[in-house]
């Protein structure tokens, strides 16, 4: 997705089936699209151009009044891109991407006790891609012998590998108060339909998502709240369909001044998966107001996607996967000049569902979803701060150790993860950010690296300003996967306003 029409995004890091369902194996992305912040209308409008022939193209629209709102996002991108797989294995094709958004949101009072609303978008995007040798030919799959595969090369066509992928979805909502629960009920429909192409033969996929939740909540006295809700949702794909159906509950207490806790519990039953139950434990303790400590501990579970299970790289046999996560943290503020935060983390999956593209193991040409063999384990270190240096510099990082020595099918994790960032006020009017991210001990063979990007800004009038973006500023050589590519030093330039 693009992010034009976003205003923010909130990580919610470990095990959360208990509040999310049963997604939420590792975690939750929280977006929010851009909605007025106050009484008025507000609009925002920016053009960027920039490297690989990139154009990117925004306007947004919000209205708020006391009895409603209205918001509008539309947005274009379009880049010629660089080659997916490295340029500096032999890949001589650009692989470009477009992209067309329109978001939006709306709700109205009805009566003091009852609000109705609902937001979506579409969206339609084609994007260009490699075949698994790249741009110097085609690859399928031939049985030498009995039980032995081999791969064989033939001619590639530049240009004959992309996606096209039509997306939209909606959300109708209402909330309302009944006495002392407050009530908000939801029906949310998602609809996909990609079409992917590669040497002639396209793939086409078409699945729809619809869920109906109802959520409920009361205070218990001055010190607690419960939430309480149930929920079911069904998945069409292929020809197939899933229904899950949960129920939940959350307990929220303030045990006096400095100790806050909060218990989830969730059961959801999966037509096709069984039962399972997931809990979460949240704890926060203020030894004062610029000092917590905070932990939590939680399980979840996600059962294989439709794709995963019934796709042309499908395993109609394969389990769900199931996670337990804990973790204890820290953090200090020092007024507005600065704040220091500590988290130790503990992740372990079980039945992790991962891609083989070998043919004997398949028993089809380009590989299939498999399980994977043992469990999964992440364990590690997050340190971050932030320090107000001088009244126009501002200087911060993070830093990140993961031990996943014993993990298997969770990719390439590096174990050492630093970034450092300046943010400078040349002036009244044009600022600047330096920011720097060096990985390092890295498996599979990846090398280290240590890319840069620098960003400055003039403000040449009230809520109008010109940028200059550069990225990979020292025109670093690296990949992030094995045999992909990573953009050149890039430059891009653009003005935006708010109005």
């Amino acid at each position: 997705m693009t992010t034009s029409d976003i205003s923010r995004i909130e990580v919610l890091k470990g095990s959360n089936s208990a509040l999310y369902g049963s997604q939420a194996v590792a975690g939750a992305i929280s977006i929010t699209t851009k909605r007025a912040t106050e009484i008025g209308t507000e609009q925002s409008a920016t053009a960027e151009v920039g490297s690989y022939n990139t154009r990117k193209l925004s306007y947004s629209y919000a209205t708020k009044t006391e009895k409603g709102e209205i918001a509008l996002t539309a947005s274009h991108l379009s880049t010629d891109g660089f080659s997916a797989r490295d340029e500096n294995d032999g890949n001589f094709e650009a692989d470009g991407y477009r992209a067309n958004r329109l978001s939006f949101y709306t709700d109205y009072q009805v009566t003091p006790d009852l609000k109705i609303g609902v937001n979506g978008f579409v969206e339609d995007t084609h994007g260009e891609f490699d075949d698994f040798v790249g741009d110097v030919g085609a690859t399928s799959w031939v049985e030498t012998s009995p039980g032995v595969w081999e791969p064989m090369f033939v001619a590639g066509t530049p240009g004959d590998d992309y996606t096209i992928r039509d997306t939209k979805g909606a959300r109708l909502f209402a909330e309302f108060a009944t006495g002392a629960v407050d009530q908000k009920l939801d029906f949310t429909f998602y609809d996909i339909d990609r079409t992917s192409c590669s040497n002639g033969w396209c793939d086409d996929f078409f699945g729809t998502r619809k869920k109906l939740a109802w959520q409920g909540a009361t205070d218990l006295g001055l010190n607690g709240r419960l939430v309480f809700g149930a929920d079911t949702e069904e998945e069409e794909a292929h020809g197939e369909s899933t229904r899950t159906n949960g129920v939940f509950a959350e307990l929220s207490y303030a045990f006096g001044d400095n100790l806050d806790v909060t218990a989830s519990l969730r059961h959801d039953d999966h037509s096709d998966f069984g039962g399972f139950t997931s809990g979460r434990l949240a704890a926060v303790y203020r030894f004062s107001d610029d000092l917590l400590l905070r932990a939590s501990l939680g399980n979840g579970f996600r059962a294989p996607s439709l794709y995963e299970l019934y796709g042309p790289y499908g395993d109609p046999l394969l389990e769900r996967e199931e996670s337990r996560s804990a973790e204890i943290g820290i953090e200090k503020r020092f007024g507005d000049k600065a704040a220091l935060r500590l988290t130790a983390f503990h992740l372990k999956a079980e039945n992790l569902i991962g891609f083989d593209s070998a043919a004997t193991v398949c028993g089809q040409d380009y590989g299939c979803y498999n399980q994977v063999d043992g469990d999964s384990e992440r364990s590690g270190v997050e340190i971050s701060g932030d320090y107000l240096v001088a009244p126009k510099l501002r200087l911060g990082g993070s830093y990140t150790y993961t031990d996943s020595s014993i993990s298997t099918g969770w990719g390439a994790v590096a174990r050492h993860d630093l970034s450092l960032f300046a943010d400078y006020a040349i002036n009244d009017a044009l600022s600047s950010t330096l920011s720097l991210q060096h990985v390092a001990d890295r498996p599979n063979g990846l090398a280290d690296y240590t890319v840069a990007n620098l960003a400055l800004g003039y403000e040449f009038a009230e809520g109008k300003e010109a940028y200059l973006r550069v990225e990979n500023l020292f025109d670093e050589e690296y990949q992030l996967t094995s045999g992909y590519g990573t953009s050149d030093r890039a430059l891009y330039v653009g003005v935006r306003a708010s109005f």
